[in-house]
């Protein structure tokens, strides 16, 4: 047997399509019930519990309790990012016909915990256009000038420097076939429109819903 990572186990974790359906449902970044998670897999509870015990052994998920309810969330952003890309690759093989739900999707999402679709994309290359960022390969680094720019946001640089979690990372996004930020400073990016009522999450999607005044405000900061 070769040594190495086991990638044909984690591929069959995922490739299941009720345990896809459940870890797509986290892609929104909310911890769900076993119970809301049957609901998005199509599976009886019991079902669901089997899948999600396969997914905490195999470091997809990770569950915790709050009171008498057990929540299950991603175990880490590395999982978000793994699922974006397979949702790439998977996008020739939509299994139906694109709606508005699906065009909202495109336009901007929550990818686990930052800003993706179209407009995650024009931000992240607003911001290498603006030399706000600088792009080395697959590094990604906040420059001296960027620093200035977050700040004058509303984001505290000094705060994430000291977080576990990457500042800058790229990530593949799955409908447009090209970067958006992500990292912590992609997760306050996100928390800092939301604080400035420039956009809101669908309640029964991924989606972000950007109103008239967000989307004259976002095209104003992140221009191309």
């Amino acid at each position: 047997m070769k040594e190495g990572p086991d990638i044909a186990g984690i591929a069959t974790l995922i490739g299941d399509p009720a345990r896809a359906n459940m870890l797509t449902a986290l892609m929104s970044g909310k911890a769900l019930t076993a119970t809301e998670l049957a609901a998005e897999a199509g599976v009886t509870a019991q079902t669901a519990s089997g899948h999600l015990a396969k997914l905490s052994q195999g470091g997809l998920v990770q569950a915790r309790k709050q009171g008498r309810h057990k929540y299950f969330a991603l175990a880490h952003a590395d999982v978000a990012a793994t699922l974006e890309a397979l949702m790439g690759l998977a996008a020739g093989q939509l299994r139906t016909r694109t709606g508005p739900r699906d065009a909202a999707l495109r336009e901007a999402r929550v990818c686990y915990n930052h800003l993706a679709g179209r407009r995650g994309v024009q931000m992240f290359e607003s911001l290498l256009a603006q030399e706000y960022l600088h792009e080395d390969g697959a590094v990604i680094r906040l420059t001296a000038a960027g620093d200035g720019f977050i700040r004058e946001f509303g984001i505290d640089p000094d705060v994430m420097q000291s977080a576990r979690a990457p500042l800058c990372r790229s990530c593949l996004d799955w409908s447009e076939r090209r970067t958006h930020l992500a990292g912590s400073l992609g997760r306050a990016m996100l928390t800092r429109m939301e604080g400035l009522d420039w956009v809101r999450r669908d309640k029964d999607s991924r989606a972000l819903l950007f109103d008239p005044d967000g989307v004259a405000a976002f095209d104003r900061v992140f221009h191309i």
